[in-house]
């Protein structure tokens, strides 16, 4: 028998885990919503706790869950007027999954690694992320007043990143400590040296900060140079998805230019 209630104690709690970050913290839960991501995290081994259902899931979707449900997983079918209610995207598929808020383990000594410093946009975020997962980027630190990093529009955006890319939040204290004897770079307009003359021999931490307000003052503290992308056009800024695309796969490149040529 399908839910029809929205006051059902399972999607009063499913609601929760969507809207509040304290009740995602709290649990250690995240909700992911959509196809393509759950496809995603059922390939990357994620376990749900609780997967929701439309009456009018698509085969497509009705394959993930069936191996979902197949290895155990509790399953249950939501009338599709209850489900739209709770869906926190505009045109929802019918598949919700509520899931850890955890990634693969940290690496014990990571080579290059990101620092998001107050990074509020959730699609900035998740972009971020997804490209950090395709540059090869080992870990990525998560610094005070920055979005939440396992919230449903950052998952959507990174589209299943959080699955293969180690993410911690953590207070600058411990993010310096983890980057320690590090080359520590910190994104700037017009500050430091050109991007193109990023080291591709040393461990590389890499901070990209809020486009709007700039770098945080422990941002500034922590770095031990700056870094900066030439605008021969004359924009006053880039977006910092944009930019932090550009520097991590220019981190790549220097790299790869180092293992060709000795």
């Amino acid at each position: 028998m399908p839910i029809r209630s929205r006051h059902n104690p399972k999607i009063r709690w499913v609601a929760r885990l969507l809207k509040q970050r304290s009740a995602r913290q709290r649990e250690g839960l995240t909700v992911i919503e959509g196809i393509r991501l759950a496809e995603a995290a059922l390939q990357a081994g994620v376990h749900p706790r609780l997967v929701l259902v439309a009456e009018d899931l698509s085969p497509r979707g009705r394959a993930v869950v069936d191996a979902w449900a197949a290895q155990g997983v509790e399953v249950w079918t939501v009338a599709r007027s209850v489900f739209n209610a709770l869906s926190a995207t505009q045109t929802p598929q019918g598949l919700l999954a509520v899931i850890p808020r955890q990634g693969p383990p940290w690496p014990e000594q990571p080579s290059f690694v990101l620092v998001l410093d107050a990074i509020q946009d959730p699609g900035n975020m998740g972009t971020l992320l997804r490209t950090a997962w395709a540059a090869g980027v080992e870990g990525v630190w998560v610094a005070p007043g920055s979005v939440d990093p396992w919230a449903p529009k950052v998952l959507r955006a990174g589209m299943g990143a959080q699955f293969h890319v180690p993410v911690q939040e953590a207070d600058w204290a411990h993010i310096d400590a983890a980057t320690h004897g590090m080359a520590r770079f910190l994104a700037a307009v017009r500050a430091g040296r050109p991007y193109d003359e990023l080291p591709g021999r040393e461990r590389i931490a890499l901070a990209l900060s809020n486009e709007a307000r700039g770098a945080s003052k422990a941002a500034r503290a922590w770095a031990t140079e700056a870094v900066h992308i030439p605008m021969p056009g004359g924009a006053e800024s880039l977006n910092v998805a944009v930019a932090g695309g550009i520097l991590m796969f220019e981190v790549v490149r220097q790299r790869r230019m180092v293992k060709d040529h000795g």
